[in-house]
C-alpha cells in the first residue's frame, strides 16, 4: 500500500451542520449521508471524500482548505454566483482579483468561504499556493 495511490478524505470543521449542508449542497456536491459522529460526508472526484466535522467555533484554518481544479474559472465563478456563493476580492501586492479572479501567468483562481469561514477555491492551471 502506498499513500501516493490512496484516496484522501479532507476534513473541515463546521459549527452548524445544517447550515453547512445547505451551503455544500448548493455547490453541487454529492451528499452521501452523516456518519456516527455527526459529520456530513460528500463524495468528490477520484475517490476522495469531504467530511464536515461538527466542531466549536474558532477552529477554522485561515489558509485555503480546498481548491477544485476546473476547466474554466470564469464560468465556474458565474455558476457559483448564480447559486448564491459570494467570492472574496483581493488588492494586495502580488495578488489582485478582477471580477473575483486572480491571474498569475497562465494560472487563475477565485476564493470564497463557507458559512464557517473555511477558505475554498476554484482554480485553473496549477493550484494556488
Amino acid at each position: 500500500m502506498s499513500l501516493a495511490t490512496s484516496s484522501i478524505a479532507t476534513m473541515l470543521p463546521v459549527t452548524d451542520t445544517g447550515r453547512a449542508k445547505e451551503f455544500y449542497d448548493r455547490l453541487g456536491l454529492s451528499f452521501q449521508g452523516t456518519n456516527d459522529e455527526g459529520s456530513l460526508v460528500y463524495d468528490l472526484a477520484g475517490g476522495t471524500v469531504l467530511m464536515l466535522l461538527p466542531r466549536e467555533a474558532g477552529t477554522q484554518n485561515p489558509s485555503t482548505a480546498l481548491s477544485w481544479e476546473v476547466p474554466d474559472v470564469a464560468a465556474e465563478v458565474r455558476d457559483l454566483e448564480a447559486r448564491g456563493v459570494v467570492f472574496d476580492d483581493y488588492d494586495l501586492p502580488g495578488l489582485t482579483t478582477v471580477d473575483h479572479i486572480a491571474t498569475t501567468g497562465s494560472d487563475r483562481a477565485a476564493w470564497f468561504r463557507d458559512p464557517d469561514g473555511n477558505v475554498l477555491c476554484v482554480h485553473e492551471g496549477a493550484p494556488p499556493a
